[in-house]
């Protein structure tokens, strides 16, 4: 494990959205170098870059051409090498994301793969043995290759998918995890993994990481044991990079070589069901919601189970957001997100700022922009001040690569970097704390003190420190053992006798 992850608190930067510094309209590396010592103020010493390689984007970066080449519109190679650099003197780690299971179509590999001329890269994508053979229970396209196959996708048209072979066989042309072609492609992955890495990346945010092999066993053991192996490489050759799974099943992601894993927005799961429950029939019941009446129950019932079972094998993440899900603020209010964030940030495992999410920046319902669909409106450009397109650039408004917030109350980091009592404040007080007490370290223990069924406060303990958050619009109470001291409050607490009193919307750090 590589020791800076337990202290570490990620940034999400969308690069084509977050500082473009030769007035084109599009984020670029220059200007994620630019405000680094701001991502350094805010208390965060990770990043986790979204794809920044050579690409058509028409799955907005996802979609690879070349894994080895910077895309010309966001710099060079030496840009991102310079990167690494600088923010390695500031004491900032940097993830690259890595996309495994597909590739663009135009991609030089399968280029090579749609030829009808047997090559070496034949094998490197998933064929069928005739052009009126599909693929069964996939998506898939016949009919754009000289090649007499289909081939299968594994997710937009434009991105095919790679070959790690087939678990269960039930097809001639389907090949096996242990197959030659299929080993290539494990070892052209670590190559390009290698290449980063040699570079000066501190690791990889890996994208689908459970969808390598196809027709795999419930417990993903195929593609577990491709990540046992590159964890292998990485423990040997690599041991203080890091690799974090979009997987969001710790048991499986865990137990087979990732350091941590995303505990993603799904419908009806524990981490759904703090902040993003309107997707359920009946209204909002989110726990963080003040109005919501929620049940800390739904939460811990998921996740304790799964913190238990992985507690020693890595970390599980919370993010406050990511670029595929609704920003926070589209339902909640300031005082709200100020509550969630502090909860996200005493948890335990490693977690993840989105960019924005620190100023309470909106869900804007946008068109879609190269693929995004409904994700587009979490992925508008960084608020920095109310000058020209919000800070964000010096282009035309008309050549901005997504509209920013046009609201007159749009939150920017410098109307809240001197208030006190802004989030963006709130949020850097808090992630100072995390740093300085180790009881509120990734590994540190965590136990739950209070929780009941549709009751408030929520009590947990992580090493020797006391955590209470009251969401709610009704006063709440709970009783403590010992005499305790505030390190940190949002709202009023106040402790009397042996009872900590929790106003409406309150949350409070004991030691």
């Amino acid at each position: 494990m590589p020791a800076w992850l337990k202290d570490a608190i990620f940034y999400e930067i969308y690069p084509q959205s977050f500082n473009d510094t030769n007035a084109d309209g599009i984020g670029d590396i220059n200007g994620i170098i630019e405000k680094l010592d701001y991502v350094k103020s805010l208390g965060c010493n990770a990043l986790w870059i979204n794809p920044c390689y050579d690409s058509p984007f028409k799955d907005a970066g996802y979609d690879v051409r070349d894994y080895k080449k910077v895309a010309p519109r966001y710099g060079t190679n030496e840009d991102l090498y310079r990167l690494f650099e600088e923010a390695h003197k500031k004491d900032i780690h940097v993830l690259l994301d890595l996309v495994p299971g597909h590739t663009s179509e135009e991609h030089e590999w399968f280029l090579e793969s749609k030829k009808a001329q047997r090559n070496e890269y034949s094998d490197r994508y998933v064929w069928t043995n005739g052009w009126l053979q599909g693929v069964p229970g996939h998506p898939y396209i016949g009919g754009e290759a000289d090649r007499d196959g289909c081939y299968m996708l594994n997710f937009f048209k434009c991105q095919p998918a790679l070959n790690y072979g087939f678990l269960n066989r039930t097809q001639d042309w389907q090949m096996a995890p242990d197959d030659p072609a299929c080993l290539a492609t494990r070892e052209a992955l670590k190559d390009v993994m290698r290449f980063w890495l040699d570079h000066g990346c501190d690791g990889f945010r890996v994208d689908m990481a459970d969808s390598l092999v196809k027709e795999d066993d419930e417990n993903k053991s195929a593609t577990g044991a491709i990540w046992k192996d590159i964890r292998h490489m990485l423990d040997s050759d690599y041991p203080e990079a890091a690799i974090i799974s979009e997987w969001s099943n710790p048991v499986q992601s865990l137990k087979n070589g990732f350091h941590a894993d995303f505990y993603l927005d799904h419908h009806g799961n524990g981490y759904n069901t703090l902040l993003r429950d309107y997707e359920t029939p009946g209204g909002d019941h989110s726990f963080l919601k003040k109005d919501g009446n929620g049940d800390i129950m739904r939460f811990l019932n998921d996740f304790l189970p799964k913190y238990d079972s992985t507690k020693d094998d890595g970390y599980i993440s919370f993010i406050t957001c990511n670029h595929d899900t609704p920003r926070p603020r589209r339902t909640l209010e300031f005082q709200e997100l100020k509550l969630s964030t502090a909860l996200f940030l005493t948890l335990p495992g490693v977690p993840f700022i989105y960019y924005g999410d620190e100023i309470g920046m909106r869900y804007l319902d946008i068109p879609t922009k190269e693929g995004g669909y409904t994700r587009t409106g979490s992925r508008t450009p960084m608020q920095w001040n109310h000058g020209k397109n919000l800070g964000f650039s010096d282009a035309d408004s008309k050549d901005i690569y997504l509209p920013v917030d046009s609201s007159p109350d749009a939150p920017t980091v410098t109307s809240q970097e001197n208030d006190p009592d802004s989030l963006l404040s709130t949020i850097k007080a808090l992630t100072r704390i995390r740093h300085e007490y180790p009881d509120l370290h990734a590994d540190s223990s965590f136990e739950v003190v209070y929780a009941e069924a549709e009751e408030f406060p929520f009590v947990f303990k992580r090493g020797n420190l006391y955590i209470a958050i009251n969401p709610s619009e009704k006063k709440a109470g709970v009783s403590v053992s010992a005499k305790r001291e505030k390190i940190f409050e949002i709202g009023k607490t106040e402790i009397k006798e042996n009872s900590l009193i929790m106003e409406p919307q309150s949350f409070v750090i004991l030691k």
